[in-house]
């Protein structure tokens, strides 16, 4: 065992630590003493993220990473180095008896952990956010100097320990990087009548859509005295029941109440029929209301009264069904998103899970669940033999761009947004874990992210299932998506950022 390390360096040491030794007792000795107790297996470092974790943005990164490059040199410290480099620690003979550490650690005193901990959070967390990382420093260096006032550790093992704290950092750079920032919202304008009161409008109700209630034909008809509101009863036929009412004398505009299924149905007829589309928030989800602006039924009203129109594009889904001999060709519209793969399964188990662990929590439980019973799936995507996880198909630019798919700003931009995860590289999993994990989703190679204008799926090893706008379709032997762009016009309240 290495006592006081070879030649020069155990004789700085020594130099060093006699300085120490000489300085006179007092206040000091108690705040490092007291400091490098808080920054014992991070706890200080905990604490500090959690308060930086406290404010969204920046601040909140600066956490993620000055965690991630922590746990790495943590990590290094103790599983490797620490194994690989035995030290004894200084003596109590080598520093006055109320300054030492008591009990002393009995790990290799080479190199500093507290020393590589520090570092790592406040150089990572600078990364980030230079301010943090300045105002963290001198804490980071005052955590290193503690262990040498107190005689835990030799000085160099604390440059040791620091220059592990920052090589951590400086490894952990790109990891959870920052999501690219959706553009400003962006909608162009298009003519529509204004509907006061709703004359001229029909209104297609869908009585099992997620809202719908017994008070919601009166609450529609008190906002629209004088649209011809119907109900599509369970058992009908959606299409038809709204082509009835886009063709009923004297209707200019196409109103439609429940999920995104009927909505896209509704959006469909309406451009056949060259009508503009009142989108009224009567689903679960109701993802296109929202990126439409018709938050609510009083957005609805206000774009509807004052004749405020977007342009959007459309989904089309061409889907083959059934066998070669006797199949059938389905002509769906896509207002919002298509998936093949385990999504719906991830799906289903993180709703059963996220009202007991909550939504984040809830995901990761359902993800590593599902990669770890459920199979990929083979198939072709434009021509192309591919073996996956996931295959998620969005009807225009979706952001942040990584796996995690949330706010579509523009309506109209003619593209479809293809993700997939890969399940043809060696250890898929482990590598889908570890970029979940450090948040490099969109980075590692087993996800793949491109635009296109035309995509088509083809099954290769038996029919596949594929949602659409969260609807499953069964028994799916190929599926192609275009894009009719801009063709539909909807109502939307006017705000900034529209052209």
């Amino acid at each position: 065992m290495l006592h006081r390390g070879p030649g020069r360096v155990a004789a700085f040491d020594r130099f060093l630590v006699r300085a120490v030794s000489r300085q006179p007792s007092g206040p000091q000795d108690t705040f490092f003493s007291a400091l490098s107790a808080s920054a014992t297996n991070g706890k200080l470092w905990f604490a500090v993220a959690g308060g930086f974790a406290l404010v969204p943005g920046t601040s909140r990164r600066a956490a993620v990473h000055g965690l991630l490059a922590l746990g790495t040199a943590s990590a290094l410290t103790n599983l490797v180095f620490k194994t690989l480099l035995p030290r004894a620690r200084p003596l109590p003979a080598d520093l006055p008896v109320f300054r030492f550490v008591h009990p002393q650690p009995t790990s290799s005193s080479l190199p500093s952990g507290h020393s590589a901990s520090a570092a790592a959070f406040a150089l990572g967390a600078g990364m980030v956010s230079p301010r943090l990382g300045a105002a963290l420093a001198p804490v980071a260096a005052a955590v290193a100097y503690s262990r040498v006032h107190t005689g835990a550790h030799w000085p160099s093992d604390v440059v040791f320990g620091t220059a592990i704290g920052a090589g951590a950092a400086l490894l952990t750079r790109n990891w959870w990087p920052e999501r690219q920032t959706a553009p400003p919202v962006s909608r162009t304008m298009v003519e529509a009548p204004a509907l006061q009161g709703g004359a001229g409008l029909g209104i297609a109700v869908n009585t099992l859509g997620g809202s719908y209630s017994a008070g919601t034909i009166e609450l529609l008809r008190e906002s629209f005295p004088d649209a011809h509101i119907v109900e599509i009863e369970e058992g009908s036929d959606v299409a038809a029941a709204i082509r009835e009412i886009a063709d009923g004398p004297g209707t200019i505009a196409l109103g439609v109440w429940g999920g995104d299924g009927t909505v896209g149905t509704a959006a469909a007829i309406a451009i056949e029929r060259s009508l503009p589309l009142l989108v009224l928030p009567g689903g679960t989800l109701n993802h296109f209301a929202r990126d439409a602006g018709a938050h609510n039924l009083a957005a609805g009203v206000s774009a509807a009264s004052a004749g405020s129109a977007v342009s959007s594009d459309l989904g089309h889904v061409s889907v083959v069904r059934g066998l070669a001999e006797a199949g059938e060709t389905l002509e769906l519209a896509m207002l919002n998103t298509a998936s093949i793969g385990v999504y719906p399964n991830l799906v289903r188990r993180r709703e059963r899970l996220q009202g007991s662990l909550g939504k984040p929590l809830a995901g990761l439980v359902a993800g590593l669940r599902t990669f770890a019973v459920d199979s990929p799936t083979t198939l072709k995507i434009d021509g192309v033999v591919h073996k996956v996880w996931i295959v998620y198909l969005g009807r225009g630019r979706y952001y942040p761009r990584d796996m995690a798919p949330l706010a579509r700003p523009v309506l109209d931009d003619g593209q479809l947004d293809v993700r997939m995860l890969g399940a043809d590289k060696s250890f898929d999993r482990l590598r889908l874990l570890w970029a979940v994990l450090t948040g490099t989703v969109s980075t590692t190679k087993v996800t793949h992210l491109r635009e296109a204008t035309r995509v088509v799926f083809e099954a290769v090893d038996g029919p596949l299932v594929l949602a659409v706008d969260g609807e499953p379709l069964t028994g799916v032997r190929s599926a192609e998506f275009t894009v009719l762009r801009g063709k539909l016009r909807v109502y939307s309240p006017q705000r900034d950022g529209i052209s």
